[in-house]
């Protein structure tokens, strides 16, 4: 069994036989343009749909579901049981939503939940994009306008069916390049890659310290990835799109916070042309250390900018929930509620 979202248009012509191309795109915009699966498509026969349902169901079950006034996020249960969280976010207008590409993940930065939650495996592209169809349905009537890859997992260590999303996300979901964003710890080869893309896609590295003794306290890849490769890739990316990285810095009280931590930033941004994007840092149960304190935030955003260095706080959403930055972990204590992977419509 496979997501109906999987297969690309071509292998769905293929697992329907001898049926005429005509079905295949009948089902094609059905997936995408209505969010359903082909056994709840109106204009399929029966036979076709009998056919098909052997080998395509959908892979989101929902185990649990939790809301605050502006942020929704859904804990799922996928066939072989692993566990992923989907999150989003609205806002007056519009709606953003924040995807997972991993069941876990390998990196081991210990202040996230997910990398305390270790490695399970790599997500489809069905899986993925399963999260993306019940988004947009549920943040109805806004548009869901822009899509993150910023919830459980490395993005950059299931690079296939990444990318594979996001040409879905840019032909079938009209999804706009600049209206996508990917973070990466800094696996360098893929980032790489990435530049070469040429997509305007925005690319966002969690850095969070600005030498290499410090972040790979922090951030375990920093031994094969070192801060020097990833100011070299940032600037590749640069030349190739057009477009700047984001170097993304969570601010743990006490550890990357001083005056001195900014000024070290300041030095890498600058070479790196990056705009820097601070996140006060999210509790969660496998790390001691709190927060900064907002006087010491404020601090550290000022020298930045009287450096010439553009920055910007990140207004955490969902923090109540656990559904903020470095908080998934796929946890069951939210409440269970009944809900229909394939009938998003029930949201």
């Amino acid at each position: 069994m496979i997501s109906p979202w999987s297969p690309t248009k071509e292998q769905l012509v293929e697992l329907m036989g001898d049926q005429p191309r005509y079905r295949a795109d009948q089902i094609w915009r059905g997936l995408y343009e209505q969010g359903r699966p082909p056994s709840e498509l109106p204009n399929i026969p029966k036979k076709l749909k009998t056919a098909l349902s052997t080998e395509l169901t959908p892979s989101l079950l929902l185990k649990a579901k939790q809301e605050n006034n502006d942020t929704v996020k859904w804990l799922w249960q996928l066939p072989d049981d692993e566990q992923i969280e989907t999150v989003l976010m609205h806002y007056p207008k519009r709606s953003t939503v924040c995807v997972s590409s991993q069941a876990g993940c390998a990196m081991g930065c210990g202040f996230c939940a997910t990398g305390q939650a270790g490695y399970d495996r790599n997500l489809t592209v069905g899986e993925i994009v399963e999260q993306l169809v019940v988004a947009r349905e549920a943040a109805k009537p806004r548009r869901l306008s822009n899509v993150v890859f910023m919830g459980m997992g490395e993005p950059f260590a299931n690079y296939p069916n990444v990318m594979a999303t996001i040409d879905r996300l840019l032909t079938d979901f009209q999804i706009g390049a600049r209206h996508i964003t990917v973070s990466t710890i800094g696996l360098v080869p893929q980032m790489l890659m990435f530049a070469e893309e040429r997509l305007q896609v925005g690319l966002a590295v969690s850095l969070h310290a600005a030498n290499n003794d410090l972040r790979t306290e922090l951030v375990p890849v920093n031994k094969r990835h070192p801060i020097e490769d990833i100011v070299a890739a940032s600037q590749l990316f640069r030349e190739r799109t057009g477009r700047r990285v984001s170097f993304e810095w969570a601010m743990i009280d006490g550890t990357n916070d001083s005056l001195n931590d900014a000024a070290e930033l300041v030095k890498v941004a600058k070479k790196a042309r990056a705009h820097v994007n601070l996140i006060p840092l999210n509790p969660t149960p496998g790390w001691p250390t709190k927060g900064s304190s907002k006087g010491r935030i404020n601090a550290f955003v000022q020298h930045l900018h009287d450096a010439g260095v553009q920055a910007t706080v990140r207004s955490n959403r969902g923090t109540d929930i656990d559904a903020a930055c470095g908080q998934l972990r796929a946890s069951q204590q939210s409440v269970p509620v009944t809900l229909s992977p394939s009938s998003p419509k029930s949201q």
